[in-house]
């Protein structure tokens, strides 16, 4: 199967359009067939910024057969004007063309346009000026592709990848949320995703909260009356799991190869790990959606947006990933289907 990815700048403002032009200059296009999405002003700053040069043909992808363009095909939008793209900063303008591109990404892959899309990083503050309506862009594509069970950003590096029970709340109230319903459907869904990223047997470990795994209840008693009756019912339904795991020792074991996977607790206690351990490769995908998405983990890069030295590196393996799960997608639904008959 040779997956079809909707590839969008993300914000005009920062580096996307240029991470765009460079991922094109790789050879990626001999893995999918890839329709670039957005406008076409956006795209060619993203070439000029990078200093390349790529042929863009322009397709209507809801009524032709893109598929037979050679390399890569382009499907225009009218989105923002020139002068409205302000590099480097914050505006209204780029988060209402952001989320116009997405929309559009999003209808192609419900009508079966594409399988999955890759976005260059978005800007969160640009998209509330745009009156996004909800916390980040998960929640808002959530909505709009009608997901209603568990989400949340999973994070991976050089295979390497971790889900969350709490992410975007202040760290006073985690203590307060985390509950064994949380926990499991966090490992759920790291589970699942990692079945469909080709995985047969994912080895997930699930984080302590606290310090020594609480100390016997010395330091918190989350683990004993949280942490490991959850994890305990998550081993007996054969799941390769194990835990609470103190949270200072955990990451070792998945960079000797004993895990696949982590289930944080909250957001900073994997990002730093995976931040400070690959900080220009990790990749962010978007757990619980019934299609592929998939982001660099590193954002819109202000400071050097139109400079010309971003590093693609992040986005190629988000490009990647995107393209694995979409190969593995359907044999991991039809091993699953199966194992719900037989039981």
């Amino acid at each position: 199967m040779r997956p079809k990815i909707g590839l969008i700048p993300g914000d005009p403002s920062g580096i996307g359009p240029e991470l765009c032009a460079r991922l094109l200059a790789e050879d990626v296009v001999s893995d999918a067939d890839i329709l670039l999405i957005g406008d076409r002003h956006v795209f060619e700053l993203g070439q000029k910024q990078a200093g390349l040069t790529h042929l863009m043909v322009e397709v209507d992808a809801a009524n032709e057969d893109w598929t037979k363009t050679p390399h890569f095909a382009f499907h225009p939008m009218q989105t923002i004007v020139p002068d409205e793209v302000e590099i480097a900063k914050n505006t209204e303008a780029s988060g209402r063309s952001t989320l116009k591109v997405l929309d559009q990404a999003l209808k192609f892959v419900q009508a079966g346009v594409i399988d999955a899309i890759c976005f260059a990083p978005f800007n969160k503050a640009s998209m509330h000026l745009a009156g996004i309506g909800h916390a980040d862009e998960l929640h808002y594509m959530a909505e709009k592709l009608g997901a209603t069970g568990y989400i949340s950003e999973l994070n991976t590096l050089d295979g390497m990848w971790t889900s969350r029970v709490t992410s975007h709340i202040a760290l006073r109230e985690v203590a307060d949320v985390i509950d064994g319903e949380r926990i499991k459907e966090a490992t759920h869904l790291i589970h699942d995703v990692l079945r469909r990223a080709g995985y047969d047997r994912p080895r997930i470990a699930v984080a302590a909260l606290n310090p020594h795994a609480g100390d016997n209840g010395n330091f918190g008693r989350e683990e004993i009356d949280v942490i490991e009756p959850a994890v305990r019912e998550l081993a007996e339904s054969q799941m390769a799991v194990e835990g609470p795991t103190p949270s200072d020792t955990v990451f070792l074991k998945v960079t000797r190869g004993e895990l696949d996977a982590v289930v944080t607790m909250y957001h900073d206690q994997g990002q730093i790990a995976l931040k400070l351990l690959g900080f220009d490769r990790g990749v962010t995908v978007q757990g619980g959606l019934p299609v592929p998405v998939t982001t660099p983990a590193h954002g819109t890069a202000f400071d050097i947006a139109g400079e010309g030295k971003a590093d693609v590196g992040a986005m190629k393996a988000a490009f990647q990933i995107a393209c694995n799960m979409v190969v593995n997608w359907d044999r991991a639904s039809a091993e699953e289907l199966r194992a719900a008959a037989a039981e």
